[in-house]
């Protein structure tokens, strides 16, 4: 639960991996964000093709307070994070293949101004690196660039963790209780006070 981004898409062909590498180095050693770099070059003739070699290529970053920022693909040009590889990348079933391919980013902790840096860079990146990019911003930066609109989502995020953190904190599950039970009490709970207000 908080405020994310999610993202999908594929590195462009013509495009310098090593070259988005450097770049992306370059902002998480400016704002001293943790980084990992995986493989830098892509292997030959892979991009376009469904089978991948089970590498990641790329760069991670991870600002204060966020979820890692995946700008990782497998071999076939596709974007995945280590955490879809891992669930997903050995799967036979079909339906796994969707989500070996869609990355997310929690932000909520780590605010606003680092949500907007982060809206940039993919903007940037997808400018001159990526192809059929596809983002969905829960705060709907990338789409207005409004900071009002971006604070008042924060604000929003932030109530509801807060107002659920309450209500388990203040009704307890029952011994008899089912968890499905005891989430549909507490969603009830929520839906009241929210309705009152």
């Amino acid at each position: 639960m908080g405020l994310s981004i999610h993202y999908s898409g594929s590195f462009k062909q013509e495009a310098s991996l090593e070259r988005m590498i450097e770049e992306v180095k370059d902002i998480a050693q400016i704002y001293e964000w943790k980084y990992f770099i995986h493989n830098i070059h892509f292997p030959e003739s892979t991009f376009g093709i469904e089978a991948y070699d089970g590498q990641l290529y790329g760069i991670s970053l991870t600002p204060p307070d966020c979820e890692t920022i995946s700008l990782t693909f497998l071999s076939n040009g596709k974007m995945c994070s280590g955490f879809g590889l891992k669930c997903f990348g050995h799967s036979d079933m079909e339906k796994d293949k969707q989500y070996l391919y869609m990355l997310s980013t929690k932000t909520q902790f780590a605010g606003s101004t680092i949500h907007k840096i982060i809206i940039h860079l993919f903007k940037y990146l997808n400018k001159i690196y990526f192809q059929e990019f596809h983002l969905s911003d829960e705060g709907y930066y990338w789409e207005s660039e409004d900071e009002s609109i971006l604070e008042e989502q924060f604000k929003l995020y932030t109530n509801l963790i807060n107002e659920f953190e309450s209500s388990i904190k203040n009704h307890p599950k029952s011994k008899t209780e089912s968890f499905k039970d005891y989430f549909d009490r507490i969603i009830n709970i929520l839906d009241t006070k929210r309705n009152k207000n």
